[in-house]
């Protein structure tokens, strides 16, 4: 398959390093000329403009959120007929700025590192992670099937989900932990703490230390459920702080806090079931998605190899 990526960073280009592994034809841009000389120099082609990607089956935008709406422009349905689809990790504001795209699928990796960059891609970043494939009611499902089995290919998991559903639990899960881990540093800015600083710290706040284009992107297109998901983490730290006030007379409420938590992060990840087939259906993948399964594989048949989670035991 022909594919064609916009933006070569850690994203973008660990996806073109993954594809031309598994024996796709990968043409790539980037704005960084430094980028496009550091891409040439390995399995990947390198366009020497955006329009040189639009001979591609299928085109992968790996651009700020920022860019959506210049991006969509690029590969509008009167200058790109092929799949488009993207890496961002707001699905519902690349939604909107592709809409008049009739095959433009959301796709989300769940995988990255603090540090970002051509330098930093490796093609085994998503082997083994999900990769969110949204699934929309305009969505053509052949569309999603050629690029389920497209990032299949390169040991993804697919999580089929709407742009909503996604937004919503990306905000949970990733999102407000970025404004967590701001807040962990800032409360710690002072010699002494900073010095004694170890494990916790480092695990509390390493996406602090991202880009700041990477958190304006959020931002930008998630905000009202990053809300949302600040003001349930703020309803736990006010439960947290009543229990540590409380701890002379009701010392059970703080260790039950702690308890209730402890139990719930013991049972993540959720260790994958026996392989299934599923019959490829609209409603059927986004049952296995909202239950919180993936595809591992889509034959030549519409017929996929799926898992979901087992509920694990709490320790």
């Amino acid at each position: 398959m022909r594919i064609g990526i916009l933006g070569l960073g850690l994203i973008g280009g660990s996806a073109a390093l993954a594809l031309a592994e598994a024996g796709h034809e990968v043409t790539g841009y980037d704005t960084a000329p430094e980028t496009r000389a550091a891409a040439a120099a390995t399995s990947i082609e390198v366009a020497d403009e955006p329009a040189g990607l639009r001979k591609a089956d299928v085109a992968v935008v790996a651009v700020p959120i920022a860019a959506a709406s210049r991006t969509a422009s690029l590969f509008g349905p009167d200058r790109f007929d092929g799949i488009v689809t993207d890496a961002a990790s707001v699905k519902g504001r690349m939604r909107e700025a592709f809409a008049d795209h009739p095959r433009f699928i959301g796709g989300h990796p769940m995988a990255g590192k603090e540090t970002a960059g051509f330098d930093a891609a490796e093609p085994g970043l998503f082997r083994g992670r999900r990769w969110v494939l949204c699934l929309e009611d305009e969505t053509e499902l052949g569309d999603w099937i050629a690029l389920a089995r497209l990032w299949t290919s390169i040991g993804a998991h697919v999580v089929p989900a709407t742009a909503a559903a996604h937004d919503r639990a990306a905000a949970r899960i990733s999102h407000v932990e970025h404004l967590a881990a701001a807040a962990l540093t800032l409360i710690a800015d002072e010699p002494l703490s900073r010095t004694l600083a170890a494990g916790s710290f480092h695990d509390g706040t390493r996406v602090a230390a991202s880009p700041n284009r990477l958190f304006e992107g959020m931002v930008e297109g998630n905000r009202a459920e990053m809300t949302e998901a600040l003001e349930h983490l703020a309803v736990e730290l006010e439960d947290a702080r009543l229990g540590l006030y409380s701890f002379g007379e009701q010392p059970d409420r703080i260790v039950s806090w702690f308890d209730r938590a402890r139990r719930l992060r013991a049972s993540w990840p959720p260790e994958p079931g026996e392989p299934q087939a599923l019959e490829i259906t609209r409603e059927g993948l986004l049952e296995l998605g909202t239950a919180g399964g993936w595809v591992e594989s889509i034959g030549d048949s519409e017929v996929a190899t799926v898992r979901r989670p087992r509920v694990k035991s709490n320790p």
